[in-house]
């Protein structure tokens, strides 16, 4: 075993569970290992009657724990449970908030940017009527020319104007004492309040901190502020006016009135951190100085920089600097009184740092209002100001020296940057060399593993097990790129002996893992491993086949850095144990005994506790499995580190035949090496625009099984390809000449006529694949030679048969023409696959029920193809830098996507149509003129008056595009003014076809009134709605397309109301198509529908069912068995196929066609216990789970009695 991490263990650790308690001359303190946002959710508890929620990434998991604690019966300072209400927006939940409040109850909500931007409205009033509300923001980007999920304070500083006092913490514990304080205030004084804090940096790390329970609070509550606020409430008993409109002459002397309510927030704040801070120990004030007492140097900043600015000031006046900082908690009301307090008479320079950008002002909002604080002062200091850390963007201790040494030149430098290297604007400060500041004994790990391999829950487990079992601190943050599951994850964790302030990435860990063997090619996964440091690698090879496998890079840094290196092939193991590709449960098990950060046998009986509770819910045989993993995490050997290793040669430079933007942007990003990018890099996409079909670049190679084609049984149906969430398996059709160069396996074209006699053959891009199992699962094969054609086996991406995979990959996407042209694609399923796939390797889940749909329609439309994308996972997945997987055909046509935001996708898809309107209106215009004018030919004006008549089809535009684009150019050339206009015209000739893509979320509840708007136009528009039931991007939150019964985020015991019937709902006007689709159910129907819908002159919405990862598919396979669930649920009633088509009306046919059979109800729920969203509920509410469940039988089954009713509708014309 290894020694270096024993220092790190103590003698007293203990094996209590839950809450480790310390004794104090007070109370026994209590201690809690969460993150900033359950701490932030403990607090709104104790202080709210009401919640009115909605979800949104990072700040939902607020509201989620306020709804299962109310569901567990939790009693708040009132000695009652919250009332959550979950709304359809955050508009809703601010105009909820808003009545709740008016109504008398005290009531709370939680958001982030876009969120909180949409609740302005509501709380300029909130706020004008002074009612005493905390909204809790973990405090987000706001997207700009992309999104961003991450953290900075974009969305709080476009706040600064409602009216709310804004209150700022810089850590999980500051969450927890603050919080408070916030809640009191707003009560007392009657001011709303912001309570934010950093999102992500702050609110998903988790950190050991003392509780604040309810006692601690409960006489600080002003009653009497809080029984006039009862008093004012609107009631019939007492009635009141509140909401008037209100005329110039008294309307700004009565706004002014509210002046002394302000003016009183700083000292009723003030108040109320002192009494924190009595009984806490921990000092709180409006504006915290820390550092010398004498510094001349002096930061301000706000948030969780100020932790890491700590760290920076103990070594700078370590070695005799004299800095300080002075951390800003109550931003507004801003007092200028304690601030000017609180910067020492000894400072001489300031440097203010903002964590936002607002481009065109004279200075950042925090540096405004410093420099105004200072405006007048006597020897006042000089004052510059900087931008760090937006999106997220880590900031450590050595950018913080950067900012002090900047300040100690002659001529300090202004509106700086810092972190980042500005090459084109010069903003930014010289980048220093990072160094290992968090202090004596703190043991820092990092674990690299792949998104939904559970490395990221394992060590949410740990860092609890260690912080609640022994004495010592800990803290753990983990960092994603922007796949859903299958993606980069890497976790952060600290252990140590006293609190823990590295509030940024972990820089120079003295443990790494590396639970994905690809990634030693991929990531520079040794970067920063301390000397002596340890090593973990899951991998399935051995002795010299390993040695041969590690890269001469990684070889030489375990030799320089004398590292001791450890192996396991968890993978193997989990498979012999049961547990498929979850190894995260056997490398956690490796780690705690390698490092014996705790005593093993302490950290093996509480990971066992950690199972129960984590797949209690899932059965007694995953239980026993994670068991067996625990123990077999022992399985590990050394790896001898060769001292020859050292004098190895650099490994050989890939050189890639790729775009130079693949090469020198695309790449770095795929290797977690984005932050080395500099700003130059960016020049000339400064609009966020980004190339299409860089996802073929990535290639890597993560799959644990891959499917291989057995040509003999294989009927040629192209079903395999049909439903390939990640479009990594595709039949190809090669002429002698492209057979004779490919060395796989042909068998000779059976069908259709066109394609007979040429050579067919389904390959897999392996290092694609993400191995979910879908196109196995779905071959049906030839039965009389074995059944499938397709069968699953393990993957080693370093073998000589995944190179020939990969090159035979290679060959038909390089060296194999599409054969689309010979047939009529949107015929049939099969035809379909012929096409040119312009949707590929997407950065979902694995076995994703979503992204087969959207690979159809690119394939049938894309070459003409608009997207207007909500934000949600389709929105995810379809574009995160650097990856798009929508790609271009051999004519460099293909699907134009773009994003807007979550509410407005529909609006958004409307405002291209209207532009497509507009300009194919113009080129009828222009074009009548190029008829009318006697200087045309005969043969521009035939093509010309073609096009006109031809416009509004898809494929007669197409063919009138192709025969009038050389007149036009040949036009242009000769300088003809109305040729040149129609040259910058001429894309928008072939008819495009506009889908709308959005979620359930996007489309039942928050962008419901855009699409019930768009539809109604009579715009020709295809709404394609994915239907997974839940919020899957933001973690699984009920929407009203959640069904009766089903467990999710903010339905913790089950939803209570059935789903909303979108499809049937937009029937009635008469004129939209309108179909329900299950791929997995009825291939056939669902391209069928798709093609009448995009064919129907006039509004279309496709309903697609899709089942998700946050369904938890009980069968074996789980999402690999997605397509199949799909047929399950169509089969059993739960889900309904039909269309609904306008144009038969016309003809006097009933326009509504049930392509369902009838449902075998006696299977309804053997489906629902196949999911782990239904079945769990037996544990959330035993006493009510067969009622509910008989409940959501009842809800399908009248909806399908309503679809029979529909098919007997006279329609006719008589």
């Amino acid at each position: 075993m290894a020694e270096l991490p024993k220092q790190y263990v103590k003698e007293n650790t203990k094996k209590n569970v839950l809450h480790k308690t310390q004794s104090t001359m007070a109370k026994e303190k209590k201690f809690v290992t969460w993150d900033g946002n359950t701490c932030a959710g403990h607090v709104a508890y104790m202080f709210s009657e009401v919640a009115a929620i909605y979800p949104i990434t990072p700040s939902s998991p607020m509201a989620e724990h306020v709804d299962e604690w109310a569901a567990q019966g939790r009693k708040n300072l009132f000695g009652d449970t919250v009332l959550v209400q979950e709304m359809q927006s955050e508009a809703g939940a601010a105009g909820a908030v808003h009545g709740s409040l008016q109504a008398g109850a005290l009531t709370s909500t939680f958001t982030a940017s876009q969120g909180l931007l949409l609740m302005i409205p509501n709380m300029y009033k909130i706020a004008g009527e002074l009612l005493p509300s905390v909204f809790h923001v973990s405090a987000r980007t706001v997207a700009t020319h992309s999104l961003c999920i991450f953290g900075d304070h974009s969305d709080v500083m476009a706040c600064r104007q409602t009216g709310f006092a804004m209150l700022c913490e810089g850590s999980v514990q500051e969450v927890m004492d603050l919080s408070a304080v916030a809640h009191l205030a707003a009560i007392e004084g009657r001011v709303p309040f912001i309570n934010f804090f950093d999102g992500f940096r702050t609110s998903h790390e988790y950190q050991k901190v003392e509780l604040l329970e309810d006692d601690d609070v409960r006489d600080l509550v002003d009653q009497k502020a809080l029984s006039e606020f009862r008093a004012r409430a609107l009631s019939p008993e007492h009635p009141q006016a509140k909401g008037m409109a209100e005329n110039p002459e008294t309307f700004f002397a009565h706004r002014e009135s509210c002046n002394r309510y302000y003016d009183a927030i700083p000292g009723i704040v003030e108040k109320y951190m002192a009494a924190i801070s009595e009984r806490t120990g921990r000092k709180y004030e409006l504006f915290s100085y820390y550092g010398a007492e004498d510094a001349e140097d002096v930061i301000i900043l706000m948030g969780s920089a100020t932790e890491a600015a700590r760290e920076a000031i103990d070594y700078a006046n370590a070695h005799g600097k004299k800095y300080g900082m002075v951390s800003v908690h109550l931003y507004r009301p801003f007092s200028v009184k304690h601030l000017l307090k609180a910067v020492p008479q000894s400072c001489k320079r300031i440097a203010v740092l903002d964590r936002t950008k607002e481009p065109g002002s004279s200075g950042e909002p925090l540096l405004l209002d410093v420099k105004d604080a200072f405006y007048g002062v006597k020897n006042a200091p000089l004052i510059v100001g900087g931008r760090y850390g937006l999106g997220s963007a880590d900031v450590t201790p050595a950018m913080i020296l950067g900012v002090y040494e900047n300040l100690e030149l002659p001529q300090p430098k202004d509106r700086f940057t810092i972190g980042i290297v500005d090459d084109l604007t010069f903003t930014s400060l010289p980048q220093k060399e990072e160094m290992a500041l968090g202090g004596k004994g703190v043991f820092e790990a990092k674990f690299f593993g792949l998104g939904a391999d559970g490395t990221v829950g394992a060590n949410k487990n740990s860092v609890k097990i260690i912080g609640d079992n022994t004495d010592k601190y800990c803290q753990a943050y983990f960092s994603y790129d922007s796949k859903k599951s299958g993606g980069f994850t890497c976790s952060h964790l600290r252990f140590g002996d006293n609190p823990i302030r590295s509030t940024y990435q972990i820089k120079t860990p003295n443990f790494v893992a590396c639970h994905v063997q690809a990634y030693l090619h991929m990531y520079d996964v040794t970067r920063g491993l301390q000397q002596n440091g340890l090593f973990l690698l899951n991998t399935i090879f051995e002795g010299e086949e390993l040695v041969n496998f590690i890269p001469n890079n990684v070889k030489k840094y375990f030799a320089d850095k004398n590292i001791t290196v450890y192996y396991i092939n968890a993978t193997k193991i989990a498979q012999e144990i049961g547990l498929g590709n979850r190894t995260n449960t056997i490398l956690q098990s490796a780690f705690f005994r390698i490092t014996e950060v705790i005593p093993v046998d302490l950290a093996v009986e509480q990971m066992k506790k950690a199972i129960v509770k984590s797949y209690g819910k899932k059965g007694e045989d995953v239980v026993r499995m994670n068991y067996a993993a625990v123990d077999r995490g022992g399985e590990y050997k050394l790896l001898p580190v060769d001292p020859a290793w050292a004098n190895l040669p650099a490994d050989k430079k890939v050189t890639y035949d790729e775009p130079e933007y693949i090469t020198n942007l695309v790449r770095p990003i795929n290797a977690q090496l984005g932050a080395d990018l500099p700003v130059s890099a960016y020049k000339g996409i400064e609009d966020g625009a980004w190339e299409q079909g860089t996802a073929a670049y990535e290639k890597r190679g993560v799959a644990g099984f891959v499917p291989v084609w057995n040509p003999d049984n294989c009927i040629q149906c192209n079903k395999c390809a049909f439903v390939c969430p990640h479009s990594c398996i595709r039949p190809f059709v090669m002429n002698d000449e492209e057979a004779a160069g490919f060395k796989g396996k042909t068998v000779d074209m059976k069908a259709p006529a066109a394609m007979r006699g040429m050579h067919f053959a389904i390959q897999v891009s392996v290092k694609d694949c993400l191995g979910c199992g879908n196109c196995a699962d779905v071959c049906p094969g030839n039965p009389k030679l074995g059944g499938p054609a397709l069968k699953m086996v393990a993957y080693d991406d370093s073998s000589e048969a995944a190179a020939q995979e990969a090159a035979n990959w290679e060959y038909c996407v390089k060296h194999v023409t599409s054969k689309q042209n010979l047939v009529d694609i949107k015929q049939s399923p099969k035809n379909s696959q012929f096409a040119t796939s312009l949707f590929e390797f997407s950065g979902a889940c694995s076995g994703c029920g979503e992204t087969p749909y959207v690979k159809l329609i690119a394939q049938l439309f894309g070459d003409r193809e608009m997207v207007a994308n909500a934000t949600g996972c389709s929105s995810i997945y379809s574009g995160s830098i650097p990856s798009t997987p929508y790609t271009k055909n051999a004519k460099g046509q293909g699907p134009a996507w773009s994003n807007s935001l979550f509410e407005d996708f529909c609006e958004y898809g409307l405002g291209m149509v209207l532009a497509t309107k507009k300009m194919k209106k113009r080129i009828t215009m222009l074009l009548q003129e190029m008829i009318a004018s006697d200087k045309t030919s005969a043969g521009y004006k035939a093509a010309a008056q073609n096009w006109i008549e031809q416009q509004n089809d898809a494929e007669g535009s197409k063919a009138a595009a192709a025969a009038l684009k050389p007149f036009i150019a040949e036009g242009a050339a000769s300088g003809c003014p109305v040729c040149a206009r129609l040259k910058e015209l001429d894309h928008y000739l072939v008819k495009r076809s506009q889908w709308l893509i959005g979620g359930d979320g996007a489309s039942y509840d928050i962008g419901y009134g855009g699409l019930d708007h768009v539809i109604g136009s009579g715009e020709d528009v295809n709404i394609f709605v994915i239907d997974t039931e839940v919020y899957s991007n933001t973690g699984g939150q009920a929407s009203k397309a959640t069904p009766i019964g089903a467990i999710a985020q903010f339905a913790a015991n089950g939803k209570r109301v059935g789903k909303k019937d979108l499809g049937l709902m937009q029937t009635i006007y008469g004129n939209v198509y309108v179909a329900q689709v299950a791929m997995g159910a009825d291939q056939s129907q669902c391209l069928k529908a798709f093609r009448e819908a995009e064919a129907w002159h006039g509004p279309s919405l496709v309903i697609g069912y899709a089942p998700c990862i946050n369904h938890g598919l009980k069968a074996k396979g789980g999402m690999g068995k997605s397509q199949a669930e799909e047929a399950r649920a169509v089969e059993c009633g739960y889900w309904h196929l039909w269309r609904n088509n306008p144009a038969l009306a016309a003809e006097g046919k009933n326009p509504f066609q049930l392509d369902s059979k009838e449902p075998d109800w006696d299977k309804f729920q053997s489906f629902l216990e196949g999911e782990v969203r239904f079945l769990s509920l037996k544990k959330a509410a035993p006493a009510e789970a067969q009622e509910l469940y008989d409940a959501c039988k009842e809800a399908a089954k009248r909806r399908y009695k309503t679809y029979v009713r529909k098919t007997q509708e006279d329609w006719s014309l008589d």
